[in-house]
Parts: C-alpha cells; structure tokens; sequence
C-alpha cells in the first residue's frame, strides 16, 4: 500500500524511528534536499535535451561530463536526506566537498571573465540551474538553522561534524550550480542576460 495513514495526525517517523511533527525543522530540511533532487533531476533533463541537438563535430562529452556529475549530486542529495532524518552511518565526506570544488575549477577555466551580474535568463537550461542555485541556498540556510538548533542539544561529536561537512558541501553546491548557468550559456551560444540598473 502506498498510503499506510499513519500520517494522518501530522506527525511522521524519522529514520531512528522516533515520530515528529511534518513541519518540524528537520523534517522542513531534508523535505528541502528532495525538492532540489526533483529539480536537479528536471536539470539533468533538459542538458540531455541540449546534448541531442549539439552537431556531431562539437563536443558531446562536455554535456555528458555534467549529467554525470548531477547524477552523482542527486545520488550524494539523497544520502544528505538519510543523514538529515538521522540514519546512522557516513554520509557525506570531505571528499565529497573536495570533488565538487573540482568540478567547479574545471568549468571556471572555461568561462570568460565576468564583470556584471547575471539574471537567470537566456534558456531553461539556464534558469533551471538557477533554480537549483537557489534552492540550494534555502537548504543551506535551513541546515545551518537546524545546526544552531542542535548544537546544545546534542553531545554526539560525529553528528555534529557530518552536519557541518554536509553545510559544506551544499555550500559548494550552490557555486557549481552557478558556473553550470554560466557554461549552458555557451553550450547553447547564448549571451548572458545582464542585470541593468
């Protein structure tokens, strides 16, 4: 059964098993890394789109390389999800954080200077990544939030240090999703649309 109305209260179970209310801050937090995975996941769609229509003497491996690398964040997001309702075990590693900066160094090596702010405009590749960028923005402040939450109530050392891994990494998150706006703008040959006061 798909539905089993032990919800129907609005309470819900985390994964140790204790029962919280649905609008609790850990349950508004890792509610948050799911709503970014569905939006990576419409992302990692609209690249696949964009790698049909590259002609064949350009590079396809360019749009693969990144609907890899959102693969492997929308995977690392649902593990974020199992630490954020507090199933044991490591999920989330400073190599993690470390593979993310990687990604993002690469793609800045390919961009021009910037010397304005950008919208997020141009195609919906690009405002879909903008879409990413900001959620991840909402999911970092809810996951600092619930650090400062959690911090004088709890004495567990490891739990406290995977938050604050895990604070990187979105952190991270955020910035490559702004290099990818920046780079579908140039796998598409557009111009991007500048902030004008």
């Amino acid at each position: 059964m798909i539905y089993t109305k032990t919800g129907d209260n609005g309470t819900t179970s985390l994964a140790n098993g204790n029962r919280v209310s649905k609008c609790d801050l850990q349950i508004e937090t890792y509610g948050t890394a799911d709503e970014l995975n569905s939006f990576f996941g419409w992302l990692r769609a609209l690249l696949e789109q964009i790698g049909k229509h590259i002609p064949l003497d350009e590079p396809l491996s360019e749009v693969s390389i990144h609907t890899g690398q959102i693969a492997t964040i929308q995977n690392k997001l649902f593990n974020l999800g199992a630490f954020l309702s507090s199933a044991r075990g490591e999920w989330l590693s400073e190599n993690d954080v470390r593979e993310v900066e990687q990604w993002i160094d690469a793609i800045q090596a390919e961009l021009p200077p910037q010397h304005a702010f950008i919208l997020p405009a141009g195609s919906e590749a690009i405002a879909a990544a903008h879409i990413c960028r900001t959620v991840t923005r909402r999911l970092e402040r809810l996951m600092v939030r619930l650090a400062e939450t959690t911090a004088s109530e709890t004495s567990e050392t490891e739990q406290t240090e995977q938050l604050q891994t895990a604070i990187r990494w979105v952190n991270r998150l955020s910035d490559y999703c702004f290099v990818l706006a920046r780079k579908c703008t140039i796998l598409q040959k557009k111009s991007p649309v500048e902030w004008k006061k």
